[in-house]
């Protein structure tokens, strides 16, 4: 019998549509390997034939076009590392609780992708007067409220697609996407929840209006009160946070020196300072930003803190970052769908 692998694997939130979730705590790399990249469907994956694969530009544009995945790979290209969050990351954590995919902390990656600026192939098919959205639709449909065949489709408002972060990417971590992650086209929009970054890109369209689609104004949407639609607003940049990786939730310690890390992140820019607590947030210490060799914009800061520990009982460790807007609140914003999760961490831990 061959030597087993001792590796972590996905764990599974859900069959169909496929959702399964990264073992965050256990990977210590800051470029995360595809094998390791959390799954969030919301149908079934699609059938597409990548040999001649073509991703259309239209709508309000005066020169519609039919891009060949080969013509791309001739442009000029960016290569960008960035986090990926689902928007429903840590759900499983709000009290009350609400419904939806239960994650915990691992609907997270860290990557490195390579694309064309979206707005270099709009440069080509030239954008017409009114222009206030760009559309974009995948391949992947099936059954949403009463549609039985409706397309996952998100729209970007016309400054954030200009952007020249937002790329129509066809590579990650230096290999072509894979399959289940959006070969082989998928649009990446860094700094927002991974929603936005629609997967198996069928089709471009820049529009006049206010798009409306169900994972638009339906899904992905802040509902802040329990039983009413009021004071909504659209999910859009990725809050900051952080993820304690070691130790883990309640494990046993010795006394002494005990090595805490995790990684911290934003769609609103660099984290300026993770700090970590132990008596319950009455004081902070600032722990240590790890040189991880990745320096991107969009990209999370790992960090150690050397917790030196002589007093045995149970604690809780919890972290807590810091980007320029601001830092992780004690308690969540509460939403009925559960998005974006960002309470500072908490650990329990017993020291013997």
């Amino acid at each position: 019998m061959g030597k087993q692998s001792s590796r972590p694997f996905l764990m599974t939130r859900n069959l169909h549509p496929e959702v399964q979730e990264s073992p965050i705590h256990f990977l210590k790399k800051n470029i995360i390997s595809n094998e390791f990249f959390y799954i969030r469907n919301h149908f079934p994956y699609p059938n597409i034939h990548q040999g001649n694969f073509e991703v259309t530009i239209e709508g309000n544009v005066m020169y519609p076009y039919h891009f060949h995945l080969a013509q791309l790979r001739q442009l000029p290209s960016v290569t960008i590392d960035l986090v990926l969050e689902c928007a429903g990351n840590k759900r499983s954590k709000f009290s009350p609780k609400v419904h939806g995919e239960q994650w915990e902390d691992g609907a997270i990656h860290q990557g490195s992708w390579r694309g064309v600026p979206l707005k270099d192939l709009l440069a080509i098919t030239g954008i017409g007067q009114g222009a206030k959205e760009v559309l974009f639709t995948g391949h992947d449909m099936g059954e949403k409220g009463k549609s039985p065949h409706a397309s996952f489709s998100r729209s970007l408002p016309i400054e954030k697609a200009l952007h020249p972060d937002t790329i129509i990417a066809y590579e990650c971590n230096g290999k072509e996407i894979p399959y289940k992650h959006g070969a082989p086209i998928r649009l990446i929009v860094p700094g927002w929840y991974a929603m936005a970054s629609v997967k198996w890109l069928k089709s471009i369209a820049v529009i006049n209006h206010r798009f409306d689609g169900p994972f638009q104004t339906d899904d992905y949407v802040y509902y802040p009160h329990q039983n009413s639609k009021e004071d909504s607003f659209p999910v859009t940049k990725i809050n900051v946070n952080s993820t304690i990786q070691k130790p883990l939730n309640y494990s046993k310690l010795k006394r002494g020196e005990n090595l805490v890390r995790g990684i911290a992140w934003s769609g609103n820019g660099p984290i300026s300072k993770i700090e970590i607590s132990y008596d319950n947030g009455v004081t902070w210490e600032k722990a240590i930003k790890e040189k991880n060799g990745v320096t991107s914009f969009y990209a999370w800061e790992s960090w150690t803190y050397l917790w030196n520990i002589d007093k045995p009982g149970e604690y809780v460790i919890l972290s807590k970052a810091t980007d320029s807007t601001g830092s992780q609140p004690l308690e969540p914003f509460w939403n009925q769908k559960g998005y974006g999760y960002n309470a500072v961490h908490r650990t329990h831990v017993k020291v013997e």
